[in-house]
């Protein structure tokens, strides 16, 4: 019996029109602009326009992989949310409303939520249903990101934070498809890590109220610094390393082989640590200085990015990376090209 292979038929990506920059938020924060671009790393921002909800913004991203790849909606099997729980109405499910509005009525969707290490989950989860049901050969995943709108600029605990953007990103995945395939990951998690950020009021601990409703919206915050500094501090790069060497191994392949990183968006010395540490060239990568962090969407624009400048082509091994609060550490290897 021949092997399932999975393949990425192609990507979309929607980024709104409407930016912030760093010199904006310095006015607003009161930290130098200068420290805002060279050590927090970004320019600039994409923030939500008027119709750019999350679940809104997942479902241009959607069209816009469809459109790049040809594809009739009637085709695909399943659709994975990857879009944020903050969203146009709480309790909704957003690969539902994707399916409804690109016309995927043979589909069914669900969503899938890990913070920034949504998409690398959501890959995982797509293959290994393709594989395992004989019904499923095309899979959708798509999903939008603002979770920018929670932060407060005067917040000094939070500042590893404003560089939290907005957009959307899709991906297209098919069985037997022959070429940039999907190989393995790897994902560690720890829960020691798992109320030190959130947003503190708007659930049922702290609900919103109409006395904390001012601060309350812009409420997402480190609500114990210290084990989280300390604690990240000694895992947080060790684990980063980890879940790429531990997804090549899984893949076949070691850090030399690695063509191409597509990393979330964090400080340049954080980035740049990664890239050394793997002993892979900075060119190798693209640093999203001119879009900040836009959550699970960062390795679908990377990678997007690289495809449209030459920095990935066929036979590259290509690794995603993510980290999301909670704490997660993610990663899959793509080989591009045909198989």
């Amino acid at each position: 019996m021949k092997d399932i292979d999975v393949g990425i038929v192609g990507m979309g990506i929607y980024i709104p029109d409407t930016y912030e920059t760093a010199e904006e938020i310095a006015n607003q924060s009161g930290i130098p602009v200068d420290v805002i671009k060279n050590k927090f790393g970004f320019n600039k921002k994409p923030i939500p326009g008027r119709e750019d909800g999350t679940m809104e913004m997942g479902v241009k991203a959607a069209l816009d992989c469809l459109d790049r790849t040809n594809t009739n909606p009637l085709d695909i099997d399943v659709i994975i949310s990857i879009g944020e729980e903050h969203k146009e109405y709480p309790l909704t499910t957003t690969g539902i409303y994707i399916q409804e509005a690109i016309g995927a009525y043979n589909a069914w969707a669900f969503d899938v939520a890990q913070r920034c290490g949504t998409t690398v989950v959501a890959m995982k989860l797509a293959k290994a249903l393709m594989k395992s049901d004989k019904n499923i050969n095309t899979v959708l995943i798509a999903g939008g990101y603002r979770n920018g709108d929670f932060i407060d600029y005067k917040n000094e605990r939070v500042t590893f934070m404003f560089n939290l953007a907005a957009g959307g990103g899709a991906i297209l995945l098919k069985k037997n498809y022959g070429k940039n395939l999907l190989l393995e990951s790897h994902i560690i998690t720890d829960g020691s890590f798992s109320r030190d950020v959130a947003v503190k009021y708007g659930g049922t601990i702290n609900p919103l109220t109409k006395e904390n409703i001012d601060f309350g919206i812009k409420s997402l915050d480190v609500l114990d610094p210290q084990h989280m500094k300390r604690g990240l501090g000694e895992k947080s790069m060790p684990n980063f390393l980890k879940v790429i060497d531990e997804s090549l191994k899984a893949s076949g392949y070691t850090r030399s082989d690695i063509g191409y990183v597509a990393m979330l968006h964090m400080k340049p010395s954080a980035h740049q640590y990664v890239m050394n540490e793997l002993g892979v060239d900075m060119e190798k990568s693209i640093y999203l200085e001119n879009y900040g962090h836009i959550g699970q969407i960062d390795q679908i624009l990377s990678t997007f990015l690289a495809l449209a400048e030459g920095k990935v082509k066929d036979g590259d091994i290509v690794v995603w990376v993510s980290a999301g609060i909670g704490y997660a550490w993610d990663a899959c290897t793509i080989k591009w090209g045909s198989s």
